[in-house]
């Protein structure tokens, strides 16, 4: 094999790899704190994620009651638009690949 077929093959592999990072969802997840309230978190979650009351009072409740909770699944660009807002009153996420 040639220097520039294996160049070639190094190039494609790379790009493959970082279409594939791309692609894989990411994972925001938000911790619980003793700071804020439940209104509060449901509210910016409400804010941040455009999910209904309901969905934002369970991601509340498993946040509370098991210390962290997957509040979205998706692009990363996504994810750190959705962490901005949910750092707007300083809660506690953590964006995962």
């Amino acid at each position: 094999m040639s220097e520039s077929e294996t160049e070639e093959l190094t190039e494609t592999k790379t790009e493959e790899e970082v279409e594939e990072s791309v692609n894989t969802p990411w994972r925001l997840i938000l911790y619980d704190d003793d700071i804020h309230t439940f209104d509060e978190v449901i509210s910016q979650l409400m804010k941040a994620t455009g999910c209904s009351l309901s969905e934002a009072e369970d991601k509340t409740w498993k946040v509370h009651n098991e210390g962290k909770a997957l509040v979205h699944e998706g692009e990363f660009e996504e994810c750190l638009k959705i962490d901005s807002v949910l750092k707007e009153i300083q809660l506690v996420t953590e964006i995962k690949g």
